[in-house]
């Protein structure tokens, strides 16, 4: 048999390594036990949820407060009972958002869960610049849009302008400077919008649209993200079927198609029911195709069509530009693509984006 000497000599030079880690790790952790007590945490964990050693021993149904996050007993039982890790974005009171994973802790020869270990790694400035880029992309369309709306009056105010000019005398030195100043003001403002277009082109140069191979998991997490405060206004159901998850598409152009569709999903939703929102991919001969299918109030057969145009409103009552499916159609036609819908009045909608195939 071992010498029991050196097996306790053993545990506490594991026991020092754990203490080690537990001191040094930059994570917040915390260990709890298979009776849900907290038996451990990391000096970020001390830190980061206001603990301090009186706390090791206590329920955490007595100190879940400190967490700032409601559900977090439910996700510990969850994966106690299921022996399955559990990783999710979770967002706190304080605004914060963390991704938190619980991994259970199993002894093996009783295959029975003793307890689980939660880490939480702070991704607040991703989803900030998530949530950024997606006001980027949305400013810098509608800022394209109405220069080419905009500059159309002070080109029309020169080539008017310039008309005049032909039929001037020397002499009339009063209608002169009035139509000067007619040229002086279409071309001042013609030099603002340019000066703005291209401030705008140097911005998009930032953030430039490269093909890449995307996890669409991803990208929907990041839409879902981005769409947090809606979703939990709307109380909306967001379920994902996902059959294709590698697709080759600009990530910034994906993200637009997928945040609009989300969006409008939940813009448009039912007063008679919860908004349920299913979000599928599949293949189709040489296509990737991307379902986004609500119960939403539907759309009316007559304006299926126009629901693409540009700055066609679906209900003035509902805030927005009116440029989300335009600029989804464009994007997914520039990429030799389709977008196809089916809808039900009172019953939702389903579009259906045909991406072609690398």
């Amino acid at each position: 048999m071992p010498d029991k000497n050196q097996q306790i000599k053993d545990l506490i030079e594991h026991n020092d390594e754990l203490e080690n880690y537990f001191s040094n790790t930059i994570i917040p952790q915390l260990f709890v036990d298979g009776e849900l007590k907290l038996q451990k945490f990391t000096p970020p964990a001390m830190k980061q949820f206001n603990l301090s050693a009186h706390d090791i021993g206590k329920p955490i149904a007595d100190i879940k407060d400190n967490f700032r996050f409601p559900s977090i007993l439910d996700n510990i039982q969850h994966v106690i009972e299921s022996k399955k890790i559990l990783e999710k974005e979770i967002q706190t009171t304080d605004l914060r958002w963390y991704q938190m994973n619980i991994i259970p802790y199993v002894i093996m020869k009783q295959n029975t869960t003793d307890g689980v270990i939660i880490t939480f790694v702070e991704i607040t400035m991703r989803i900030n610049d998530l949530k950024e880029q997606e006001k980027m992309v949305a400013d810098h369309e509608i800022l394209l849009d109405t220069i080419s709306h905009d500059i159309k009056n002070p080109l029309a105010n020169l080539v008017f302008a310039i008309e005049l000019f032909k039929d001037v005398t020397p002499n009339d030195e009063k209608e002169f400077q009035s139509l000067l100043k007619i040229v002086d003001s279409a071309l001042t403002k013609m030099h603002k919008l340019i000066k703005e277009l291209t401030e705008v082109r140097e911005e998009e140069h930032k953030y430039k649209a490269q093909e890449e191979l995307l996890n669409f998991e991803h990208i929907l997490e990041d839409v879902r993200l981005t769409l947090n405060d809606n979703i939990i206004a709307a109380n909306a159901i967001i379920i994902s079927e996902i059959n294709i998850s590698e697709i080759t598409f600009s990530r910034r152009k994906l993200r637009t198609i997928v945040y609009n569709l989300i969006n409008n999903a939940i813009k448009f939703k039912s007063a008679e029911r919860q908004p349920k929102i299913i979000v599928t991919t599949s293949k189709e001969g040489d296509f990737t195709v991307i379902s986004v299918k609500d119960n939403g109030i539907g759309i009316d057969e007559s304006k299926l069509e126009a629901i693409f145009s540009k700055y066609y409103r679906l209900e003035n009552a509902i805030e927005g530009s009116g440029i989300g499916l335009y600029l989804v159609k464009e994007i997914v036609r520039n990429a030799g693509g389709k977008v196809l819908v089916e809808s039900q009045l009172n019953k939702g909608t389903d579009f259906q984006v045909y991406l072609k195939t690398a």
